[in-house]
């Protein structure tokens, strides 16, 4: 009987252990999430989202103008975690278009970081393009709709200053540092 009353007290422990939801990473990137943003959070929902932090928007200029007007989100302690673009300026029921990672917390599925070098995007990702820009390289992923930007500071001299110059992932210094890391959704 006591065995039984066990056996049965047990059971009732995993499901219950089992039933719980364990509350998502805030720290985690993917192809539709980054931390507790989707690819559908609207602009009025990120004081609700970041209740514990601040978030930070700027006027830049007027409505009619249709710049999108970056908001920040910063700790509560100053550190500074995300850029977010909206898709719409000044419309707070606009989605957010894109995210700029700043805090190395922030991590993918395959601990891709800002932290990270381009030899561990390469290795843990299929690079879709580079772009070569003025001052820097793109380089993009579309499994997880990223994109990187190393500064061209990180290439060989002979890569830096020539923009027309198609460059190939075999290219770049593995070594290379990421600059920014960007979701787009």
């Amino acid at each position: 009987m006591k065995n039984n009353l066990f056996a049965v007290m047990v059971c009732a422990l995993l499901i219950i252990s089992c039933a719980k939801d364990n509350p998502p990473d805030p720290f985690a990137i993917s192809k539709h999430h980054v931390g507790l943003l989707t690819d559908s959070t609207k602009v009025k929902e990120l004081d609700a989202i970041f209740s514990n932090d601040s978030v930070v928007r700027y006027i830049a200029g007027d409505e009619f103008i249709g710049s999108v007007n970056t908001i920040e989100v910063f700790e509560k302690n100053g550190n500074k975690l995300l850029d977010l673009s909206p898709k719409e300026a000044l419309d707070s029921t606009s989605v957010i278009s894109s995210v700029r990672i700043i805090d190395e917390r922030y991590k993918t599925e395959k601990n891709i970081s800002t932290l990270s070098t381009f030899k561990d995007v390469k290795e843990a990702y299929k690079i879709s393009k580079v772009d070569n820009l003025i001052n820097v390289i793109v380089v993009s992923v579309n499994e997880i709709n990223a994109s990187f930007t190393i500064d061209k500071k990180e290439l060989p001299a002979s890569m830096r200053f020539d923009m027309d110059m198609v460059i190939d992932p075999i290219q770049i210094p593995e070594k290379a540092k990421i600059k920014y890391f960007m979701v787009h959704w």
